[in-house]
């Protein structure tokens, strides 16, 4: 019998409540599944909506295996894309980070919004539940033994008791929102600028990723697919309602170079929007038995490639240290949880604002700054132990255990 069966018409039980079905949730109840650890995840939103959300599309050699350990990469392996190398770019002068030949590991295109698919699917084909759209979802008593959750569905109101909260809900959810301000740090940092996307069914203009810092602002070329390409280009925030698609496909042609510009394909857009770019670490990441994990604790831009894949990590971590707590009865993992995330929090966001400095033009910056930026990614196609360091970083750095 599942422990989470209702003991009552209004109380569950579980040994783990996920709050938050994006990847982190889903991938955590994945794993504790296999550990024969039980858990329920409640979503505030819809699956469609949740299944819908488009974001980052490159996977870590770590997350990878972290899937393959969950058991959810058969799709993964058939459909995503290995590389072993992405291209930067300095005003049309590109310039290839050999990732294989310089850590001997390489990275994976595969969408988050597969990812979550993958994960969704996998949780309902082992009869395990989410319960969707979940209103006035509540976290209490997590300074103690005893934590507990609310939620209202469908005009019924639920109760669960569980031993560990894990806040799986992003940045705006309710979990860190519950830790009282006085025992959070928080660190942030938000860029003047965003990143317009667009999504095209038409073929990549290479079959790598393509960073490119130009004069007229940044732009990067990415893909999904084979014959569904992800681009995106700097722009104001506020700036969406005054490009038109075709100056979309100008603007990328001109930033991109003269030798993107002539594989270019153009067609019509599947998704058109403006995100913002913030860096953001909440410290600590455990308050008694709650954890924060992905979003709910920390944000990066997304130039480095790293906010699903330290989500993913937050997860490794938090998985093997309740998999210790219940099986080893210790709690050193736990103990330990907060302490060995942000160590690779703070890398991970360091290679993001590196990143991002390099690549894009800031509306403060003068004629100094731009020669400093241009000589800083001289170095990196110069300098074959630059050329390293970004690549180890990228392709993601070993974990601490």
């Amino acid at each position: 019998m599942s422990l989470h069966t209702p003991t009552s018409s209004t109380t569950q039980r579980t040994q783990v409540g996920i709050i938050g079905s994006g990847p982190s949730g889903l991938l955590l109840a994945q794993l504790l599944h296999w550990q024969g650890i039980d858990a329920i995840i409640i979503e505030q939103r819809s699956r469609d909506y949740v299944e819908a959300r488009i974001r980052a599309g490159v996977l870590e050699s770590g997350t990878v295996e972290l899937l393959r350990e969950a058991r959810v990469d058969q799709r993964m392996n058939q459909e995503g894309l290995p590389h072993d190398g992405f291209e930067l770019s300095l005003n049309g002068e590109r310039h290839r980070i050999d990732l294989k030949g310089l850590t001997g590991k390489s990275v994976m295109v595969y969408g988050q919004t597969e990812v979550t698919r993958d994960l969704i699917n996998a949780r309902l084909e082992l009869g395990a539940s989410i319960v969707f759209e979940a209103d006035d979802v509540a976290i209490h008593d997590f300074d103690s033994d005893t934590p507990r959750i609310t939620y209202r569905k469908d005009g019924q109101q639920y109760e669960v008791l569980c031993d560990f909260i894990a806040g799986c809900d992003g940045f705006h959810g309710v979990c860190r929102k519950s830790v009282p301000q006085q025992a959070l740090t928080t660190y942030e940092r938000v860029y003047p600028f965003g990143w317009l996307g667009i999504l095209s069914h038409v073929p990549p203009v290479s079959h790598e990723l393509i960073y490119a810092n130009h004069d007229r602002g940044f732009a990067l070329a990415s893909m999904r697919s084979h014959t569904l390409s992800r681009y995106y280009i700097q722009a104001p925030l506020d700036d969406l309602d005054n490009w038109s698609d075709e100056q979309i496909w100008d603007e990328l042609e001109i930033r991109l170079g003269v030798k993107a510009g002539e594989t270019l394909q153009r067609g019509p857009l599947v998704e058109k929007s403006i995100a913002p770019l913030r860096s953001f670490v909440a410290e600590p990441m455990r308050f008694g038995r709650l954890f924060l994990a992905g979003d709910a604790a920390h944000i990066v831009p997304p130039t480095g490639a790293k906010g699903l894949n330290l989500a993913a990590s937050d997860v490794r971590y938090l998985y093997r240290a309740l998999t210790e707590f219940y099986k080893d009865r210790s709690s050193i993992g736990i103990d330990h949880y907060s302490a060995n995330c942000l160590r690779r929090v703070w890398k991970a966001e360091r290679f993001s604002w590196w990143m991002s400095s390099l690549l894009h033009t800031f509306p403060q910056h003068d004629a100094f700054d731009r020669r400093i930026q241009q000589a800083e990614l001289d170095l990196v196609f110069s300098s074959e132990s630059a050329r390293r360091s970004l690549a180890e970083n990228y392709v993601g750095l070993p974990f601490e255990d």
